[in-house]
């Protein structure tokens, strides 16, 4: 399983299992999440996961200090298609134009424009520990595999100490507000907040072993305008291990819609695909996820 899609891994096995698991046949059972969103969630995982990717670079274009390397050692992973404007600063800003022409990044096709922005100065070691840098983004006529993405977000990031881990590390709050509208016309939207924290072996400029916990607050509104929660608590991260072939190895996901609810558990740390979920409180089942 690649990288990219363990976020979208993780909605899918969640997302499918609920609505299939569902007895619930009364005429609210337009509430109940479908394959059809199942694939839609996954899809939008990939393409949230790739925008933040891209705003992170573009940001370390602008300040490759931001990146933990001095200004020799950044290397871009944005693919050669893809073209990041000189910055146009002003006394308090400084803004980039990543515009992308038919291009394969992640295994997937991105056309059109993020803009990305920041304050002025950049951040100070005391701003990152502290309150943190925010760095805002917003689409112009952009799509991810013919997918629309429409909204502003922001992510803020910090190199500080948490309840996760007493030493500073790198932290990632994402503020997600995002439209998706399928080629099909299906409109899902999305609105909340992920935090992704990276906990072990960072600062070694080799993401292959790094290791990271996630926790996350999110609502998703449904083309018919049900909406259902996903939620990892603080307490129980979703931890993620990037030298494990199955990537996430244990934490707790929580799905809630207006009729009902799944736990899924992904175990105790040990790199295997195990996993269980319990539909409203019952008998938790195990499963497998991934290859």
């Amino acid at each position: 399983m690649k990288t990219k899609n363990l976020l979208g891994m993780i909605a899918f096995v969640a997302i499918f299992t609920l609505g299939s698991c569902s007895k619930d046949n009364s005429s609210s059972a337009d509430s109940k999440l479908t394959s059809a969103d199942a694939v839609a969630s996954n899809k939008m995982d990939k393409a949230a996961n790739d925008i933040s990717d891209v705003v992170e670079d573009v940001y370390f274009q602008q300040n490759p200090s931001g990146a933990g390397k001095n200004a020799t050692n950044f290397v871009s992973s944005l693919p050669a298609c893809a073209s990041v404007s000189d910055p146009t600063l002003t006394a308090t800003t400084w803004s980039r134009t990543v515009t992308f022409n038919n291009c394969s990044f992640n295994g997937n096709i991105l056309t059109g424009e993020i803009i990305v922005s920041g304050a002025l100065p950049l951040p100070t070691a005391n701003t990152l520990a502290t309150t943190g840098y925010t760095i805002n983004y917003q689409f112009v006529n952009f799509t991810h595999n013919d997918i629309l993405i429409e909204g502003n977000r922001s992510i803020t990031r910090k190199f500080a100490s948490s309840d996760l881990l007493a030493d500073s590390h790198p932290i990632h709050i994402m503020d997600m507000n995002m439209t998706a509208t399928f080629p099909n016309g299906d409109v899902y939207t999305r609105i909340g907040t992920r935090t992704r924290e990276c906990v072990e072996n960072f600062g070694n400029y080799d993401l292959s072993d790094n290791v990271y916990k996630i926790y996350q607050s999110i609502t998703s509104t449904r083309p018919n305008g049900t909406q259902h929660s996903h939620v990892v608590l603080a307490s129980a991260p979703l931890k993620i291990n990037m030298n494990c072939q199955y990537r996430v190895v244990s934490g707790i996901l929580t799905i809630s819609g207006p009729l009902h609810n799944a736990v899924i558990d992904y175990g105790n740390g040990d790199c295997d695909n195990n996993a269980t979920i319990a539909i409203d409180g019952g008998t938790a089942t195990s499963f497998t996820f991934g290859n």
